[in-house]
């Protein structure tokens, strides 16, 4: 009876540390042992809630303390200036116009809103480096706490962050320089291709399609850069690389996972999207009644948003677990694979 009793007693303690994939029915051990399969961008998402459902506190911990300041400082723009950014707005117009794009309202607004996310970017640099990639650092490191067993401890957390923090913050530079040059190419291709089809005599309202299709094109490259980028971190966080070798390993895993990457990016951006227009028009433009509206909305707008950015954080963690997992055992198939072909051609 007590053999009995003891395995009841194991086998209770082994299903609270496990995750069940209602896709496939299997378990999933938290294990250091496990093993991972490929995932879809919405089993990614399921895999991410699962995960915050089972160490929520510690997760609501980050996003408290190391998300919501960024949060609430990019919401607000309490950085940017207006008169500099209506400057920027000018002259973004002004080029547009030399390159013969019609000045339409969508023209006009997608400058506006460069010129704030050029601004916004630059001014919030600090907080970026700081608060933002070590929450991104701590998610890494309750993801990968989750997945071994092992209870996420904050004085852990510090002594990884001291070793690591060198190639933490050059692998993000290195992430930055690859988005503004991604960027920077996206402009020069769009102005010298408007002034291809000006220079040819292509009327002006023609040449917002052409420019409509590159933008497009763009976004897809965008969207793998970034993600790249966002695994990168990763790599940085959990192996001994840094800079363009992480990168380079970011690369490698994310091969063959532009949809996924894609759809991830899609999703958080669009989720971003929303929250930041809910709050511009909530909250910065309107004005309802006497305004008591606007003390509860705002906080909550920032919780939201701080929320958004906490999942895409976990999903390009949890991108990574799989992908790795998934390339060692391409890399050991392989080798069986070479193993047998040497044997046969020994026995002949």
């Amino acid at each position: 009876m007590d053999c009995l009793n003891n395995r009841g007693s194991d086998e209770s303690h082994l299903q609270s540390l496990e995750l069940e994939s209602p896709d496939s029915g299997i378990r999933r051990s938290l294990g250091s042992k496990q093993q991972f399969r490929s995932m879809n961008a919405l089993e990614i998402l399921r895999e991410t809630i699962r995960i915050l459902r089972y160490n929520s506190l510690g997760f609501m911990v980050i996003a408290a303390v190391l998300i919501f300041p960024v949060s609430a400082v990019l919401l607000s723009n309490v950085l940017v200036d207006q008169s500099i950014v209506k400057r920027l707005t000018i002259r973004l117009m002004l080029v547009a116009r030399s390159s013969g794009l019609p000045l339409k309202p969508f023209i006009k607004q997608s400058c506006q809103s460069f010129s704030e996310m050029a601004l916004s970017a630059s001014l919030c640099f600090p907080f970026y480096i700081t608060f933002s990639l070590l929450s991104k650092a701590a998610v890494v490191y309750s993801v990968d706490c989750t997945y071994s067993k092992r209870k996420p401890e904050a004085s852990r957390f510090y002594a990884i962050i001291i070793r690591i923090r060198r190639r933490l913050v050059l692998t993000y530079l290195w992430a930055c320089m690859v988005i503004v040059g991604c960027l920077a190419l996206f402009l020069v291709l769009l102005v010298s291709v408007c002034n291809i089809l000006s220079i040819l005599g292509c009327p002006s309202g023609l040449i917002v399609y052409p420019g409509m299709m590159v933008g497009l094109v763009f976004l897809v490259i965008f969207a793998n850069a970034i993600t790249i980028c966002n695994i990168a971190i990763v790599i940085s966080v959990l192996e001994d690389l840094s800079g363009p070798p992480a990168l380079l390993r970011s690369g490698i895993l994310f091969k063959g996972q532009t949809q996924v990457g894609f759809l991830m990016f899609l999703g958080s951006t669009m989720g971003m999207a929303f929250v930041e227009g809910l709050f511009e028009h909530g909250v910065k433009t309107l004005s309802y009644g006497e305004g008591s509206s606007r003390i509860w909305e705002g906080p909550l707008l920032v919780i939201l948003h701080s929320f958004v950015v906490l999942v895409d954080s976990m999903t390009s963690a949890i991108f990574y677990f799989t992908r790795r997992s998934c390339s060692m055992e391409e890399c050991h198939t392989l080798l069986e694979a070479i193993t047998v072909s040497s044997g046969s051609t020994d026995i002949q």
